[in-house]
C-alpha cells in the first residue's frame, strides 16, 4: 500500500541515543575445567604445543562449545630464560611477547616489548616475567568482563591435595568503572588480590584475558606438578615446570589447581530512540482500501461522525522516501481528531 503522505522527524527533538549494559553471571567449575567431568576430553592440544583449549564438553561433539585457551610463557629477561633444561623455550618466550606486545605495547628508545606489572603504574617495577595466561572465549565475555565481578579460588596445596588445607582466592574488588584499573592498548586493566591484599595477577576486561603471576604458588612446593616418564614419576616444583615441562603440561597443572572461576560478562547494547508524533489533525483517515465499502467509510454511520482510523503499523523512511524499518504494534491504537498520539520506535544494535 503506497504511502499518502510522510511526518518528518526533527533531529533535535524526535530522536535520541542511548546505550544500556546487560550482565551475565558466568561460572566455570574445575570440574569443566579440571579432568573430572570429561577425563580430559574437553581439552584439545595442538601439534604446535603453544596452547591448549578447553570446552564444555568433549570437543569432538557438535555440542562442544569452546571456553577458554591457556598458555605459560617467561620474558627473556627472567630468571628462568636460558635454562640448559628448558623445553620449548623458544616457544614460551613467544608466547609472553605476543600477549605483552598486545595487551602492553612497547616502551623506551629500543622499543622494547614492555613486561606484565603487578601494579597499575607500569613504571618497571614489580614486574610478572613468568606468568599464566587464560584467554576466554568471546563467547562467554561478550564485550567485556564487568569490573570487579572477577574471582577465581586455586589450589596451592600439594599435587594429590591441590585443595586440600590451602586454596587462594583471587580477585579485583578494588575495580570499578570509576577507578581501580589502567588503560593500556590492550583496553582496561585490573589487578587480581589474594586476601592479603597482595595482587597476584592481571585481568584485562575488554580483551577477556588474565593474567596469572606464579607468586600464588610456594616456591617451596615440590610437587607443582606431577606425571610420569618412563615408569618413574616426576615431581616438578613451579619453576622447574614453567622450564622443563611442555606447555600442555604446565597448563595441565594449572588445570589441576582451578577450583571455580566467576565473572559477569557484559553486552553492550546501542540504540536510537525516535519519538513518531500523530497530530490531533492528521492520520485520522486510512488509505488502507478496506477502510471503504460502497463508497462508504466503514467507522462512520452517519455523514457527520467524527472520523476515526487505527493505527497498527510504523514505517521509518529515509530523506528519499525509501521504506528502512517497520515497527508492529502489540494492538491498534485509535486515532480521532480529539486526540494526539506520540509513539517510541527504538532501534538497538
Amino acid at each position: 500500500m503506497a504511502v499518502i503522505n510522510y511526518e518528518p522527524l526533527d533531529t533535535t527533538s524526535d530522536v535520541t541515543t542511548t546505550k544500556t549494559l546487560l550482565y551475565e553471571a558466568i561460572p566455570l567449575t574445575g570440574s569443566i575445567i579440571g579432568e573430572a567431568t570429561y577425563s580430559d576430553g574437553n581439552i584439545k592440544n595442538y601439534t604446535h604445543g603453544m596452547f591448549q583449549s578447553v570446552y564444555d564438553y568433549p570437543y569432538l561433539s557438535s555440542s562442544a562449545n569452546h571456553i577458554l585457551d591457556l598458555t605459560v610463557g617467561f620474558s627473556a629477561g627472567s630468571t628462568l630464560s636460558g635454562s640448559v633444561s628448558s623445553v620449548q623455550e623458544s616457544k614460551k618466550l613467544n608466547m609472553y611477547n605476543q600477549f605483552a606486545q598486545v595487551l602492553l605495547g612497547y616502551t623506551g628508545s629500543n622499543n622494547a616489548v614492555r613486561e606484565f606489572e603487578l601494579d597499575l603504574n607500569l613504571d618497571g617495577t614489580g614486574k610478572a616475567s613468568a606468568a599464566f595466561f587464560i584467554n576466554f572465549s568471546r563467547l562467554i565475555t561478550k564485550d567485556q568482563i564487568k569490573k570487579g565481578s572477577f574471582s577465581m579460588i586455586i589450589g596451592t596445596g600439594s599435587w594429590a591435595l591441590p585443595f586440600g588445607p590451602r586454596t587462594a582466592t583471587l580477585t579485583d574488588a578494588s575495580a570499578s568503572e570509576t577507578g581501580g584499573t589502567n588503560n593500556t592498548i590492550g583496553g582496561d586493566y585490573g589487578l587480581l588480590y589474594d586476601v592479603t591484599n597482595t595482587a597476584r595477577g592481571l585481568v584485562f576486561y575488554q580483551a577477556g584475558i588474565v593474567v596469572l603471576g606464579t607468586a600464588s604458588w610456594a616456591a617451596a612446593l615440590t610437587d607443582f606438578n606431577s606425571g610420569s616418564a618412563a615408569g618413574s614419576l616426576l615431581r616438578y616444583t613451579l619453576a622447574q615446570s614453567l622450564v622443563s615441562a611442555s606447555i600442555s603440561g604446565s597448563c595441565d597443572a594449572l588445570r589441576h589447581r582451578i577450583k571455580n572461576i566467576s565473572f559477569n560478562n557484559t553486552t553492550e547494547i546501542n540504540s536510537t530512540i525516535y519519538f513518531c508524533r500523530v497530530p490531533h489533525n492528521k492520520y485520522n483517515y486510512s488509505s488502507n482500501p478496506t477502510y471503504i465499502s460502497s463508497s462508504q467509510i466503514r467507522v462512520k454511520s452517519i455523514a457527520t461522525d467524527t472520523s476515526v482510523s487505527y493505527i497498527t503499523t510504523v514505517g521509518l523512511y529515509s530523506a528519499n522516501n525509501e521504506l528502512l524499518a517497520i515497527a508492529k504494534l502489540s494492538e491498534p491504537l485509535r486515532k480521532d481528531p480529539t486526540n494526539e498520539i506520540t509513539l517510541r520506535v527504538r532501534l538497538d544494535y
